[in-house]
Formats: C-alpha cells, structure tokens, sequence
C-alpha cells in the first residue's frame, strides 16, 4: 500500500513539476521512479528530504533570472531537469532508500540518504546563489586565479555560504525526521558531508570534468556538441566522458562516503 501510495503520490508531483517547467518529460519519466522509490519505500520523512530538495533547487533556478542570463552559454543543460539531470542528482539517494527495505530502520541508512541530498542541496544552492557575489569567483584548485562567473571549479564567498546553509537545511531536517536517536551528532555530519560534496562537485569541474570551447564566442563552455550561438564546440579539457551529471552523481556519492566516514568516527 505504501508503495502504491508513494506512485502515486511521485506521480502527481512529476506532472505537476513537468506543468510548471521544472522536468522535460524525459525528467519527469526518472523524477516518477525517484519518487516512487523514496516515497514509497523510505516514507513521508524521507519524501520530505526529497521534496525539500527539490522545491528549493527549482525556486532559485528561476530567482535572479536576469543576472543568470548571460551565464546560461556556460552550462550545459537549462533550468528543465532531464533524466540525466534527475539520475544525477537523485540517484545516490534512491539507492539509499532502496536500501532500506533490507536494513529498515538503520541509522547508517538515514544518514547516508540525507548525506547524498545535502550535498546535491548545497552543490545547486551554490550554483544558483553564487551568482550575486559581487566579485568574480576563483578556481578551487588556485584561489589566486579569478574566472568568470559560471566557470566549473570556481567558487567563491557568497557561493560557500549558500552551499553551507543549503547542507545545513537538509542537516536540521535529517536531524529532527525519521526517530533520530543522535539529532546533533547527525546534523553536524549531514550538514559536513553535504558541504564536502559540493566542494568535491567544484573540485571535479576544475580539473577533470570535460569542458568545451566555442571559437566563434571565444568562450569556455559545458555544452556539447552545440554552444548557444550554433558553433560546434571543442573539447578543450578534462574526460569527455564526465559530464556535469556524472560529476553531480559524484557529488552525491563523496557526501556519502564523508557522512559514512564521520559516522564510524
């Protein structure tokens, strides 16, 4: 029954997403499966987790529009969330919440679902907030070296406190669902991890996720095979095959292995 109710509960929420803009169908197809598994699997706390992500991350893709505009030539994908986009960011998540039909009720469970969402919360808090800091970012591999805004590896002030109140708003919510025994113990490593994975994301895009190069813009890009102007884009750097939604999965994934980690400490 819970599982019934959890499809159709990943189901009205995915067309309601797909309605609004948020998901491309192919997005809402993989948000439906996300869904059904957390939803139906974990519950209602872990669907709030899910849904807090969610609902954030698509408020502030649509904040501050006129000041994104010019940095949307720079990534690859549009505020419309494909699978890729979905898979990527809630994929390390639903393996968790799948994970708990054969270790119900597990602390280590719990904690490493809302470590993979705390740290994809804080990756997306970053991208979308760091935007209004006033001074260009710098890459996190040489913080004397300023980018342009937008650039994959940079970061900046405003950027790393966006993504530590976005880890923290998982933390408290991870911290106060779901019967946690240790509510401050699983804040603080919720909240560590997720901010640990967000940098590990900007640490992945600055050295070995694959970035482009549009000679008719002469600009720096993610998008492949076509920049924004119709130019075909060359690869310039990094592994082709670790686009920015294999690099978010990792983003995930590393906040896991901190909380895991943290954890056992």
């Amino acid at each position: 029954m819970q599982l019934l109710l959890g499809f159709l509960l990943a189901l009205i929420i995915a067309f309601l997403a797909y309605k609004a803009r948020s998901l491309n169908k192919s997005g809402a197809v993989a948000a439906a499966v996300t869904g059904t598994i957390i939803f139906g699997i974990g519950g209602l706390a872990w669907a709030i987790l899910l849904l807090t992500f969610f609902i954030t991350s698509s408020l502030l893709s649509r904040a501050f529009k006129k000041r994104k505009a010019s940095l949307n030539e720079k990534f690859s994908k549009g505020h419309e969330r494909d699978a890729g986009q979905v898979f990527g960011n809630g994929g390390v998540a639903t393996f968790f919440a799948a994970l708990n039909l054969f270790y119900p009720n597990e602390p280590w469970v719990w904690v490493a679902f809302a470590a993979s969402l705390a740290a994809v919360n804080a990756d997306t808090w970053a991208t979308e907030l760091g935007v209004l800091n006033p001074k260009p970012p710098r890459m996190i591999t040489n913080l004397t070296k300023q980018v342009e805004k937008g650039t994959s590896g940079g970061i900046s002030l405003i950027g790393t406190l966006a993504s530590l109140t976005g880890s923290a708003l998982i933390g408290i919510l991870a911290a106060s669902l779901n019967g946690t025994p240790d509510p401050v113990s699983v804040f603080l490593i919720v909240t560590l991890a997720g901010l640990a994975g967000s940098l590990f994301d900007s640490l992945l895009g600055g050295t070995v996720q694959a970035m482009y190069f549009c000679p008719t813009d002469q600009k720096e890009t993610e998008k492949h095979p076509l920049h924004t102007c119709g130019t075909e884009t060359v690869h310039i750097r990094g592994w082709k095959w670790l686009d920015n939604d294999l690099v978010n999965f990792s983003c995930g994934a590393f906040g896991v292995v901190v909380a895991l980690i943290a954890g056992m400490l």
